[in-house]
This record gives C-alpha cells, structure tokens and sequence, in this order.
C-alpha cells in the first residue's frame, strides 16, 4: 500500500513542502529511503522502529520503500521522524489517509514514541499558511512557535500514540492558542541611555546611526563607556513592526535559538561575537548551511568589540553583506541566502596598549606599533562604515552623582521615531526605508545641498582624502541629520555635522 504525508524542509530561512511518500510491498524485510536525505534523515528508520513498536503498534514485517519528493532537494534535520511513522501507519491501515491529507506534519521521535521539537517550525506554519492547508502539527514545544502565525491552525501532540488518536477521530486536540504581538512585545531594553554618564557627542552619533540606519565605529581608551554605548543603541531603536518581529524570529527558529517561553523575537536583537570567532560563525555557512551571527542580528544591532582583534579575513567577509543586505552562501548540493540587514557597530582601542588618547595615562607604544595595530583592520571595511567617533575618557565630575539626570532612552527614541517616519514617507515607493540604504539614484534625488555646503564638501574630501564612497556616505548622514532637525533641505550645518564623523585618524 502506498501513503502520501506532508513535510517540510528549511531552505535557508524559508520552508518547502516535502512529500514523504511510504510504500509496502511484499517481500524479505527491509527499510530504505530515499530523496537526497542527510545522515541524520536516513537514521529516522531506527528511531521510526522503536517508536512504533513502544508505543503499542505493529511494526510491518515487510520491504518499506520512504521517498522524499522533491529527490533533487538535499533533506536534513529530524523534522522528518513524525511523518515518516505516520506514513507506515497510514500504509498499514492504522490511520486514515484522507484525515492526514491538507496537515503539515513535523517533529522528532524519541525511542519511546516521545515526539520532540524541531528548529524551523515557524517558517514551516507560514507556508503552511501561504499553501492554505488545513493546519500543522508540531511537538508540544513547538506549539507556542507556529501559533504566532495567524491565520492556520495549530495542533501540538506529545507523542506517536497521540497524534495517531488525533488522525483516527479517537480525541480531540485543542488548538494552540494564537500569540497576541502585543502581549510579546513587553519587553524592557538591558541598558537606558540615561545610565551612562557624559559621552554627550557618543550619543549624538548612536542617535544618528539608528535614525538612518548608519554603521558606526567608536574608537577610545579602555573604561570610555564605548560596550556601554553598543548596549545601549537598542533602546533607541524604533520597536519591532510584528513583519519584522516575524523575519527576525525566522532567522532564529531556522538556527535553532528561539526561546520555547518567548517564541517571537519582539526586542531588536543584539550579537555581539567574541573576536576569535571564524567566518563561518560571523557570515553563516558550513556543511549544512545556518545562518551566522550577521543573520542572527538581522533587524538589529552587530556588535564587533575589540574590532582589530578579528581575523582580518573575518572582518572582510563582511562587506558584501553590509552593501545588499544579504548572505548568499554557495556550495556544491545548492544555494542559500539569509537577510542581514543589520546595524553594525564596533569598538577599538586606540593602540595596543589603548592610552593612546588618554589625557593623563602614558601610551608606551611605538608608531610603527599603532599603525600595524590600525591596518588590522582593511580600508574598505572602515570605508563602508559612516560614523567614526571617538570616545574619550570620563572625568570624574561626568562620573559625579552631583551632575543633573541623564537624558533617557525614551526621549532620544521619541525623535529617532520622528526622522524615520519622514524616511518612510520620503521613501513611500521605493523598496528602501533608511537613509542609509540609499543608492546614488536616491542620493541624487534626495540629497541635493547648496553650493556654500557643496564647497564645504569638496573641501572635506581634498583634506581627507575621502573616497566616492565616503563623499555619498556624507551625504547620506547629512539627510539623516536634517530628519533628526524635521527639516525639509539640507543646511551647510548638516554637511558640516556630517564631515566631522568621517575624519577617523588618530590625533597621537
């Protein structure tokens, strides 16, 4: 006999429907599968045995031939276990066919019949949704997950027997019940800008990169606030739209870190990577590709302390990504692609030792020891990034208790909000929404200034010598500036703010 189960696969951070296909048919006992599994899909025949057997059904004593169709897809993961089972039991006449048909089925079993999560369950339940079957059934853990798609059911079973019971009319599951966003979304950012003492100009330009979406690079002594700042961006940040809730919660089901009692990402996520991290660890990748720390921080802050301590050849794998957008990792059975839109900030010292700026400790390195510590870092990378800051050390009447209260988070969000509610109407039919993604069409077209501040600029990029880069990067940060001033056309102000964070060489 033949059963037909429906499945699903991760591509990248997207779901794929995966017919799993079981037939039974006379002859010596065996137990093949085929379609292009992985060593952990092959393996599920073993845990499919025992589970059937220990959970009070009759295991066929016949040659069981498994196909999951597309062949060409390359399957992975234990996602399979569950419908593989019922596909036996659907063969065998133990289940209804017609009642699995239109259900989207996914989990792990245990040797017991236990049914166990899975990663990727909430791609799973919106295409789920996008294909309008009839529902998904999902591990008990992974009820919470798919229920935050609206618009699809959601069954949760605990094991085999259950969602045999569920399939044959024997009980009846209660749908899980649908995560209201803003129930989610009370969550409180870990640091406020109004516990960091001075750094008034730090926080000027942390204002500025999330109100354009602006990348940005601290530069100070050790014990300057400059990890505080990092920390801190995230509460200045506009909140999560429940569409980018929902992206980003994609990214980090699909890698397998979405929190069981919180399942939607409502806080703008920040990774902040140790620096001995590889490549593989910061863009994504390896055998069976999962997204990386660029992805994990999509719709958020990546945070790069320590900046000159990465591997060179990590930091410069970065670029690519921080121009589109986007990861593409190719290798030999298909392609992915995770998004990566990301804001990315990072710290350094200013030397070696890190007193190079300090107003009264002793810097005891040499030049040739500062620059070989600067060129860690590749020119096009601090190119492609807009904001460079330095970040002195506190005195002590800034530390003082005796100075008035900080401003807050809130009130400097209050106005990040405001100049991107301008973006988005500035750039209502375009598919950017920040200043900072703009291309040189939109900068021709929303950046023009007056001939006082173009003289200005050329000024800027003769002294500095600024590359065309950097000179369209100037003009982007000035149009964030005159949004964060709610004002229409650009101002010699503007441009002149602008210059000032590209001027990143070291004052020694």
């Amino acid at each position: 006999m033949l059963a037909r189960i429906e499945s699903s696969g991760l591509v990248g951070v997207a779901a794929q429907v995966v017919d799993v296909e079981v037939d039974i048919s006379r002859g010596l006992p065996a137990f093949a599968m085929v379609g292009l599994a992985e060593a952990a899909v092959k393996e599920s025949k073993e845990r499919v045995k025992a589970a059937i057997s220990n959970s009070g059904f009759a295991f066929p004593r016949d040659r069981i031939t498994v196909n999951l169709a597309p062949a060409g897809m390359k399957k992975e993961g234990t996602g399979f276990d569950l419908p593989v089972a019922l596909g036996v039991l659907a063969a065998t006449g133990m289940v209804p066919q017609g009642a699995v048909q239109g259900y989207l089925i996914s989990g792990e079993l245990a040797l017991d019949g236990r049914v166990k999560p899975v990663r990727g369950v909430l791609a799973m339940a919106m295409e789920a949704r996008r294909k309008k079957m009839t529902g998904v059934v999902v591990a008990s853990e992974n009820g919470g997950e798919a229920s935050v798609v609206s618009g699809i059911r959601v069954y949760s079973v605990s094991s085999l027997a259950q969602a045999v019971a569920f399939f044959s009319g024997l009980v009846e599951l209660s749908e899980e019940r649908p995560q209201v966003f803003s129930d989610l979304s009370r969550t409180v950012p870990p640091v406020d800008f109004s516990d960091i003492s001075g750094q008034s100009h730090a926080k000027r330009a942390l204002e500025i990169a999330a109100s354009g979406r602006h990348n940005l690079l601290m530069n100070g002594p050790p014990g300057s606030g400059k990890t505080l700042l990092a920390r801190a961006l995230p509460s200045i940040l506009p909140p999560l739209s429940f569409d980018e809730a929902l992206e980003t919660s994609q990214v980090h089901s699909a890698a397998g870190l979405l929190n069981r009692e919180a399942p939607l990402v409502t806080l703008r996520p920040m990774r902040a990577p140790h620096h001995t991290i590889s490549d593989v660890g910061l863009i994504g990748g390896g055998h069976n590709p999962l997204p990386g720390e660029v992805s994990l921080a999509h719709n958020g802050v990546l945070f790069l302390d320590e900046l000159p301590e990465f591997k060179k050849r990590v930091l410069d794998v970065l670029r690519q990504p921080l121009e589109d957008g986007l990861v593409h990792i190719a290798r030999a059975r298909g392609r992915v692609v995770y998004p990566s839109d990301t804001l990315l900030v990072c710290a350094m010292n200013p030397c070696p030792c890190g007193y190079a700026t300090h107003p009264t400790r002793e810097c005891h390195c040499s030049s040739t020891q500062i620059l070989q510590y600067q060129s860690r870092v590749s020119g096009p990378l601090l190119d492609r990034i807009d904001l460079h800051v330095e970040v002195p050390a506190v005195s002590f009447e800034e530390l003082s208790s005796k100075r008035p209260k900080e401003e807050p988070s809130r009130c400097v969000r209050q106005r990040v909000m405001e100049a991107v509610t301008r973006q988005a109407e500035r750039f209502s039919e375009s598919p950017i929404h920040f200043n900072g993604q703009m291309g040189s069409r939109e900068v021709r077209r929303f950046c023009t200034i007056g001939e006082e501040a173009e003289t200005l600029l050329e000024q800027a990029v003769e002294r500095l010598g600024l590359s065309a880069r950097a000179w369209v990067r100037c003009l982007k940060m000035a149009r964030t500036i005159a949004d964060l001033d709610a004002a229409d056309t650009i101002a010699t102000h503007h441009v002149a703010e602008a210059i000032q964070y590209r001027d990143f060489q070291l004052s020694l």
